[in-house]
C-alpha cells in the first residue's frame, strides 16, 4: 500500500504559475509510471500528465508546451510544474501511481485544487 499526498495547489492569475507536489509513502522507482490527472467543474476525470520509470513523458494536448512533470525517486516525489495557467486549467488535481502498468491495481491521492482565476 503507497499513500500519496499532493500539495502545491491554490489560487493563481491566468498567466501565473504553481508547482504541485506529490510525496509517496513508499519507494516509487521502481513504479511503472506516475501521472497527475484533473477533474474540473461537470467534467470527467483526465490524464494530465505522465512519467513512466525510464523517465519519458506524456502531455494532454492541452497542456503541452505549459505544463512538465517530472520525479525525484531520492525523495519518492512527483512534481507537475505548471506555466501560463488558463481559467480553464481550474480542476482538482490528482496524483496516480502505477507500479504495473494498465489494467492493475493503481493509486490515488486525495487531491488538490487549483483556481484560475482573475
Amino acid at each position: 500500500q503507497v499513500q500519496l499526498v499532493e500539495s502545491g495547489g491554490g489560487l493563481a492569475q491566468p498567466g501565473g504559475s504553481l508547482t504541485l507536489s506529490c510525496a509517496a509513502s513508499g519507494s516509487i522507482s521502481g513504479f511503472h509510471a506516475m501521472g497527475w490527472y484533473r477533474q474540473g467543474p461537470g467534467k470527467q476525470r483526465e490524464l494530465v500528465a505522465s512519467i513512466s520509470r525510464g523517465g519519458s513523458s506524456y502531455y494532454a494536448d492541452s497542456v503541452k508546451g505549459r505544463f512538465t512533470i517530472s520525479r525525484d525517486n531520492t525523495k519518492n516525489t512527483v512534481y507537475l510544474q505548471m506555466n501560463n495557467l488558463k481559467p480553464e486549467d481550474t480542476a482538482v488535481y490528482y496524483c496516480n501511481a502505477s507500479p504495473y502498468g494498465p489494467g492493475t491495481f493503481d493509486f490515488w491521492g486525495q487531491g488538490t485544487q487549483v483556481t484560475v482565476s482573475s
